[in-house]
């Protein structure tokens, strides 16, 4: 695709995802009209009050984790990709995502069912940090997180070869879920149901007193990550021939597990694990955009996540109905067939 090209389609993108933004929070069990939602979002007025409580306390916050989430998941997709060589590698291939659900397993199945203890009720009361709210659980999705990143890190300084680093994240990933299954199997039915309900993933947790936390974390994140465009591109090369370039191998992927953790990690504190987004979206924008260059391909890609988590939002709220569906539920019915997409034509070349 000639170069003159990309500022139409940058634009184009960019108006589709305002248009989706818009339309986003227009749905819900309350049907607002577009104009009213421009007037409540630049004047906070409207003609019903509850309708500017409808969309500057549950709506607009959802739709802005949406943008956020979708933007992170989709660039450390890439990342991943883009490291591993592997058209199947997503944001969780290094077991960050299992490293958080162990964090989070062990806070809803273990230490509360040990909550008989005084010290222990104090401590996961509602009042104090640690209470039984989003902090609580993003605060022990970090540490399982982080955990596992910290493995990681020293398997990725002792190991050279991209694969073999792989199939250690990914054996990290099932020996946290085996711990999980383990704890579930000897937890009480509730317990194991709150922490189904977490694995469904959640955008409209994220309130404004933590979106702040959210955006920083992930803002950081995405900047350092397009800072290593060319590093991005130089491991397209092949590892030897990025490293007789001059690259430097085991600091760039360390900064790709950095900047991937961040994102990554972020995310399934504050929301949950979210699949397929980060898989789906590198492929559907190359599909779009016929370019190798890490320079637009990033852009672009955040661009296409936020637009695609937008839409699977937007169907998670059963217009006109008090029901929502379950975040992950809408991403695998609309990744899925793209991740076997990839499959086939990879094997029909």
């Amino acid at each position: 695709m000639n170069k003159q090209n990309y500022p139409f389609i940058f634009i184009s993108l960019f108006v589709t995802l305002i248009c989706l933004f818009v339309v986003n929070l227009s749905l819900g069990s309350v049907s607002i009209p577009f104009s009213e939602i421009w007037t409540i979002i630049f004047q906070k007025t409207s003609s019903k009050s509850s309708w500017i409580t409808i969309i500057w306390e549950f709506r607009l916050p959802k739709a802005l984790t949406a943008l956020i989430v979708g933007m992170a998941l989709s660039v450390s997709g890439l990342q991943m990709q883009t490291l591993f060589r592997n058209p199947l590698a997503g944001p969780f291939v290094l077991g960050i995502s299992s490293g958080a659900s162990l964090g989070v397993a062990i806070l809803m199945l273990f230490i509360s069912s040990l909550s008989t203890n005084s010290f222990l009720n104090i401590l996961l009361s509602e009042s104090s940090l640690f209470g039984n709210s989003i902090w609580q659980i993003s605060i022990a999705s970090t540490l399982g997180a982080a955990l596992v990143l910290s493995l990681v890190v020293v398997a990725s300084i002792r190991i050279l070869n991209n694969m073999a680093l792989l199939i250690v994240g990914l054996m990290f990933g099932s020996a946290t879920g085996a711990i999980v299954s383990i704890l579930q199997y000897f937890s009480e039915a509730e317990a194991i149901k709150s922490y189904l309900l977490w694995t469904f993933g959640s955008l409209s947790q994220v309130t404004w007193d933590k979106l702040p936390f959210l955006f920083f974390l992930n803002f950081l994140g995405l900047l350092i990550t397009w800072t290593m465009h060319k590093s991005l591109d130089a491991l397209l090369l092949g590892e030897r021939y990025a490293q007789s370039m001059g690259l430097n191998l085991q600091k760039t992927r360390l900064g790709i597990i950095f900047t991937t953790s961040i994102l990554a990690g972020s995310i399934t504190a504050f929301c949950g694990p979210i699949g397929f987004i980060g898989l789906a979206v590198p492929h559907l924008t190359k599909i779009l955009i016929k370019t190798a260059r890490h320079q637009i391909l990033i852009p672009a890609v955040a661009l296409v996540g936020g637009i695609l988590l937008l839409v699977c939002d937007s169907i998670s709220q059963l217009p006109m109905s008090s029901k929502v569906l379950p975040i992950n539920a809408v991403t695998a019915l609309i990744g899925a067939p793209v991740v076997i997409w990839v499959i086939l034509k990879k094997r029909s070349l």
